[in-house]
């Protein structure tokens, strides 16, 4: 039960991660050591698992994808959708600075953390890492696209933000936003639009169960480089996450009159910054928590 009640925190938190953009439920999974249990279980869903059902039964398959691991885990992943999506909802509206300012000191504090798992940083390790830092940093700088999403489009993003969610550094909701479906999904999640949750949710799947099996691969070849590669995602994931912006472009406008900018990065302003050192302070404490309890549970 305390196990099972482990994995459930973990999830709120992968939860809570996957809700903000710019930040991901990977890097939440990484820095808490449940990352390659992770992938392993999402990977087993394979033609493997039929052969399994018809000589094991449901119980045999259940015990191949790891199911009261995964069953914790999404429950706690729901739970924090369900239950913090209005709050991040209206955090991202009024509190946007502080907001990012929390989850920049989650981010640059898992860093070293995920840095530590590189066994020898040599060339191609250097190599990995900077690929990913810029390659993250060019994601994060691009502006969101402004489209009326259908279903058949909102099933392809929530597929494209499933392989974003998994990887540390790039985050699933950063995706959504990129793709212009960010702020419908979040509002269907607040008003329980059924149809349009469960085609996206749809797509997740999908797009976790074609990835996952691809990166596990690749962690199983060549980790040195792919924990390199990972620790550069975060790097260049902080542009995104740095609270202060400023606007630099019209990008559309809404029927309802709202404005969406194309915005960069500014300097600190001085009437928030003791409240965005206080928020970074409290989310570098956060993550350095979520390590030593996984830590003292593995």
């Amino acid at each position: 039960m305390k196990q099972h009640l482990s994995i459930f925190i973990r999830g709120m938190a992968m939860g809570a991660a996957d809700l903000v953009p710019g930040v991901s439920g990977g890097t939440i999974a990484l820095i808490t050591g449940i990352y390659d249990t992770l992938l392993k279980a999402i990977s087993s869903f394979d033609l493997s698992l039929i052969r399994v059902l018809k000589s094991g039964g449901i119980r045999g398959a259940w015990r191949h994808v790891n199911g009261p691991f995964l069953a914790a885990l999404a429950m706690g992943i729901g739970t924090s959708i369900i239950g913090l999506s209005g709050i991040l909802h209206h955090l991202l509206e009024h509190e946007r600075t502080l907001l990012y300012a929390f989850f920049f000191g989650l981010v640059a504090s898992s860093i070293p953390l995920i840095a530590k798992e590189v066994d020898k940083w040599n060339v191609p390790a250097l190599i990995a890492f900077l690929l990913g830092a810029a390659l993250t940093f060019a994601v994060g700088s691009l502006p969101p696209l402004s489209i009326d999403p259908g279903y058949l489009y909102l099933f392809a993003c929530g597929a494209v933000a499933a392989c974003a969610m998994i990887l540390p550094g790039i985050s699933g909701s950063f995706i959504l936003l990129l793709l212009g479906v960010y702020s419908p999904v979040i509002a269907a999640i607040k008003s329980f639009d059924v149809p349009t949750v469960s085609v996206v949710a749809f797509g997740a799947i999908t797009g976790l169960l074609g990835f996952s099996r691809l990166l596990k691969r690749w962690l199983e070849t060549s980790r040195n480089g792919m924990m390199a590669l990972l620790s550069g995602f975060l790097l260049g994931s902080l542009q995104a996450l740095w609270p202060w912006k400023e606007n630099a472009l019209l990008l559309y406008t809404h029927s309802d009159g709202r404005e969406t900018w194309l915005q960069t990065n500014a300097w600190p302003q001085s009437e928030a910054l003791l409240g965005c050192l206080v928020w970074t302070f409290i989310g570098s404490l956060l993550v350095l928590g979520i390590h030593r309890f996984a830590q003292s549970r593995s």
